[in-house]
C-alpha cells in the first residue's frame, strides 16, 4: 500500500513539472506573436545561432561539475550518468520556472533517493550546489565590478551610481568562504543544521566550475547580439551578470522581466530595443526552452519506464 502510494506520487509529481513547464514557455510567449519571433530569429545570422547552441550545451555541462563536486564534497559515490541525469533535468526545470529550491531540490530527491541516497545526504548535496552557485556569480561580478565598475541605471533607484561597491561585497564575501575553508575545520551549527567548509581545494574548484557556468551563460546571449552593436564581451559579462542578479534575488521564474528590463535599459543607447528584444527571445529559447524540452521529454521518459514496470533498468542508467 505504502508502495504504491510513492508511486502515485512520483508519477503526480513528474506530471506537475511538466506542466510548470508548458506554463512557462506560454507565459514567456504570451505577450508576442509567432510571426514576431519567428522574424526576430530569422534576422540572426544560423552561424551565431550554431555559436550559441553549441556554447548552451557546454554550459549545462559544466553544470554538472556541481553535483559532482557536491558528492565529492559528502564523500558519497555515484556513477556520474546518474548525477549528469539528475543535474541537467533539475538545471533545466530550474533555471526556466524559477524557485530553484523548490523546482530543483524535488528533482534532485526524486532521483536520487531512488538511487539510494540517504535524504541528509541528498541535502548536503542541495546545499552545495546553491553555495557553488552564488560563489561564480561572486566571484566573476565582484571582480569585473571593481575593475570595470559599469553605471546603474537611475530607473533601478539604487543608493549606488556604479556596481563597484557591490563588486567590492561580493569580493569579500568569496574571500571569507576561502579563509573559512583554510581555518575552520570543525563543523559550524547554523540554525539547527550542520554546516562544514569543504576542503581548500574544493573550495577552488567551485569557484572555478561556477564561474565558468556564469560566463558560458553570458556568451550565449553575446552570440545573438546584433552584430553591430559596439560592445566587448567583458564590458558586456558585467551587464549580464548585473541583470541576472537582479532577476535570481527577485525570484521570478528565470528572472522574467527584470533581467530583460535591466539589459535593455543599458544596451538601448547603443542598438534598438527591437533588435535586442529579438536578441533576448533568441537566448531565452536556446538557453531555456530548448534544455527544458529535451530535460522534459527525458523526465517524461523516466516515468513512463517507471510506470511499466522497468525500474531495475532505469537503476542501471
Amino acid at each position: 500500500m505504502l508502495k504504491k502510494l510513492q508511486l502515485n506520487f512520483s508519477t503526480l509529481f513528474g506530471l506537475l513539472l511538466l506542466v510548470l513547464s508548458l506554463w512557462a514557455i506560454a507565459n514567456e510567449l504570451r505577450e508576442y506573436n509567432y510571426l514576431d519571433i519567428l522574424n526576430s530569429l530569422a534576422t540572426i545570422p544560423k552561424s551565431r545561432l550554431s555559436w550559441a547552441i553549441w556554447l548552451t550545451a557546454l554550459g549545462y555541462l559544466v553544470m554538472i561539475g556541481y553535483d559532482l563536486l557536491g558528492f565529492s564534497y559528502i564523500n558519497r559515490s555515484l556513477s556520474w550518468n546518474k548525477i549528469a541525469l539528475t543535474n541537467f533535468i533539475s538545471s533545466a526545470f530550474s533555471n526556466t520556472i524559477g524557485f530553484a529550491l523548490l523546482t530543483g531540490s524535488a528533482i534532485r530527491y526524486r532521483f536520487y533517493a531512488s538511487w539510494g541516497v540517504s535524504a541528509v545526504a541528498i541535502a548536503q548535496v542541495i546545499a552545495f550546489a546553491n553555495f557553488t552557485f552564488w560563489l561564480g556569480m561572486f566571484a566573476v561580478a565582484g571582480f569585473l565590478f571593481l575593475v570595470n565598475p559599469l553605471k546603474i541605471p537611475t530607473q533601478l533607484h539604487l543608493p549606488f551610481t556604479t556596481v563597484r561597491p557591490i563588486g567590492v561585497i561580493f569580493l569579500v564575501l568569496v574571500a571569507i568562504y576561502l579563509l573559512g575553508s583554510i581555518l575552520i575545520k570543525q563543523p559550524l551549527i547554523i540554525r539547527g543544521q550542520e554546516f562544514r567548509f569543504p576542503s581548500f581545494k574544493i573550495s577552488l574548484a567551485q569557484i572555478a566550475i561556477s564561474s565558468f557556468d556564469w560566463i558560458l551563460a553570458a556568451a550565449v546571449l553575446y552570440a545573438v547580439l546584433p552584430a553591430n552593436i559596439s560592445l566587448s564581451y567583458l564590458d558586456f559579462l558585467g551587464i549580464y551578470l548585473l541583470a541576472m542578479f537582479a532577476g535570481v534575488v527577485s525570484n521570478v521564474p528565470g528572472g522574467l522581466g527584470v533581467f530583460e528590463t535591466i539589459i535593455l535599459l543599458i544596451l538601448s543607447s547603443k542598438v534598438s530595443g527591437a533588435a535586442i528584444l529579438g536578441s533576448l527571445l533568441a537566448y531565452r529559447g536556446l538557453y531555456y526552452f530548448l534544455p527544458l524540452l529535451v530535460a522534459a521529454g527525458l523526465l517524461g521518459l523516466y516515468e513512463i519506464r517507471l510506470r511499466s514496470g522497468n525500474f531495475k533498468n532505469i537503476n542501471k542508467l
